[in-house]
């Protein structure tokens, strides 16, 4: 998707004024959040499966080079063919080459976030490739024409008769709001264009370190699908997602599944290694890695920032957010929503491209307190906040703004003559007629009729006690 995080600030009524689309998002993302409280209650060393997640991914992070060249030579060794991609532009580039290579023209896709980033399927369609995605969520978004709102349930934002009416229109199918009828006719659709795909494109969870492999993640099968029948599978892997062990995946499987949606495991775990063997029955002849940076290394010259790649994309600060819950994923402009997007965004498209976002939170401490490899998320927002203003990519009105309530704060006499003011001024003209968004949904405290100045003075000239 085109990034539209510029006119955040601009295009936010629109998104808020949707109340259906932002009922469907409060209530999903309420029910996820139950679900993982009441999952984890039941783990009695959960914070110390987080210490050791956090820790994991430092190291991880700390040793990124030497860590992908080490996962690049042990993957070359189980047979894939691996590519590194400095961009997007790099990334699709390299995709294209390999589809051309074997003369595939069919695709079918998994749910992957970085392939969104990059803005795979838009490029391989003008160049008339059929890009089909199979997850049931993001099938329905392409039929659609929109992008995901959410990390794990991209058509969250949807409702069972948005559904059932699109199927109707773009399928053709009888009118049903039956979930089970609906996911059975795009099973059909979908089962023939699997069968007859020339090309698989999946994302990694994970990939491991020591051996080369990847982990790729899901609940519908269909991931396991694209990189089995297809003769030529790509995994597009962002540079950051590796783990160090095989061993170390029970760990990581557990904070992802409970963290994303309150389950022990989810239903398909898969770890791929090489291409198919002389022995095997199914899966790719042709395997590739595409790794891509695409502006992460950016975040490896910030020792603070770089935290935010410890994320495993467990959508856990989406679904506690107050901000994400009022305003939906679409309003965020554009792949990477929530507490995590409004971090990362910036450092990605340019703190001048991404201004307002950081200042979308009302800092409470949820997402952090959920993450499962403890990014300190709100001080994060806080810290790109502080870069944003720093690099004078806020409006002259706040500058201004901001050096007056300094002077003011500084100066006792400044101080108590605009309280006086104030006191007089808020029986004269509404707060609201000054910050008419911000009076919609608060009520600004009156200024008291005596400040505690005056009424220690007054109370020091009578010569009693202020107790």
């Amino acid at each position: 998707m085109r990034p539209k995080s510029k006119y955040f600030k601009k295009d936010l009524p629109l998104y808020m004024a949707n109340e259906k689309v932002i009922a469907n998002i409060s209530r999903a993302t309420r029910i996820a959040a139950d679900k993982r409280r009441n999952s984890i209650e039941c783990i009695k060393n959960w914070e110390e499966m987080r210490e050791a997640g956090h820790r994991i991914r430092k190291s991880v992070i700390d040793n990124i080079r030497s860590n992908l060249d080490e996962f690049e030579k042990n993957a070359v060794r189980n047979g894939i063919i691996v590519k590194r991609a400095k961009n997007a532009l790099e990334a699709n580039e390299i995709a294209v080459e390999i589809a051309n290579e074997h003369q595939a023209k069919r695709i079918v896709k998994s749910k992957s976030m970085i392939t969104e980033e990059i803005g795979y399927n838009d490029y391989m369609i003008k160049r008339d490739y059929e890009v089909v995605e199979t997850d049931l969520g993001e099938y329905i978004l392409q039929l659609a024409g929109e992008s995901p709102s959410h990390l794990i349930g991209p058509a969250m934002h949807k409702s069972r008769v948005d559904i059932a009416e699109l199927f109707n229109k773009k399928l053709k199918i009888p009118y049903s709001e039956d979930p089970q009828f609906l996911t059975r006719a795009a099973r059909n659709i979908l089962r023939e264009k699997f069968l007859s795909a020339d090309l698989g494109v999946t994302g990694a969870n994970f990939g491991i370190v020591e051996n080369g492999s990847i982990v790729i993640v899901e609940n519908e099968g269909n991931a396991r699908m694209c990189f089995t029948l297809p003769k030529v599978h790509i995994a597009f892997i962002g540079m950051e997602r590796l783990i160090p062990k095989v061993n170390d995946l029970g760990l990581f499987m557990t904070l992802l599944s409970q963290s994303a949606n309150g389950q022990k495991l989810t239903s398909y775990i898969s770890l791929m290694k090489g291409p198919r063997s002389a022995s095997s029955y199914d899966g790719a002849e042709k395997r590739y890695y595409i790794i891509v940076d695409n502006g992460r290394s950016s975040f490896l010259d910030d020792d603070y920032l770089k935290q935010a790649l410890y994320c495993i994309r467990c959508s856990a600060c989406y679904n506690v957010c107050p901000v994400y819950q009022n305003i939906g994923g679409h309003a965020y402009g554009w792949v990477y929503q929530g507490p995590i997007g409004a971090v990362i965004t910036p450092q990605f498209l340019g703190l001048e491209n991404a201004v307002a976002l950081p200042f979308a939170s009302s800092l409470c401490g949820s997402c952090t307190d959920v993450c499962p490899v403890k990014i300190p998320l709100h001080h994060l927002l806080l810290y790109q906040r502080n870069r944003i203003v720093k690099s004078g990519n806020t409006s002259s009105l706040e500058k201004s703004s901001m050096k007056a309530f300094t002077s003011i704060g500084k100066s006792d006499k400044k101080f108590n003559r605009v309280i006086k003011l104030g006191r007089v001024m808020q029986n004269l003209i509404p707060f609201g007629a000054f910050v008419r968004g911000w009076s919609r949904s608060r009520e600004l405290p009156r200024i008291a009729n005596t400040t505690f100045h005056e009424w220690w003075d007054s109370v020091a000239k009578n010569g009693k006690s202020p107790n």
